[in-house]
């Protein structure tokens, strides 16, 4: 396993204490069986798709896909 230190807000702190308590297992538990459970299916759903893994991941009104060169190159628009 790798260490990490992360931060939680206060709430969300409280949350996880009481899940890993009401579980009987420890907070750092938890937070695997959380990504595990969130990232894990898509990321082996993307893996196995090739390049239809990111279809729908983002979205442009402006974008189509003959423009693809001006997006890929140049500078992104900044966001009002």
């Amino acid at each position: 396993m790798t260490r990490a230190q992360l931060l939680f807000e206060p709430w969300q702190y409280d949350v996880l204490k009481s899940a890993a308590a009401r579980a009987g297992k420890s907070i750092s538990q938890i937070v695997r069986e959380l990504v595990v459970e969130k990232l894990s299916p898509r990321r082996a759903k993307r893996a196995s798709k090739g390049i239809d893994a990111i279809d729908g991941l983002f979205s442009d009104r402006e974008a189509s896909g003959r423009e693809h060169d001006r997006f890929l190159l140049s500078k992104p628009k900044k966001r009002r």
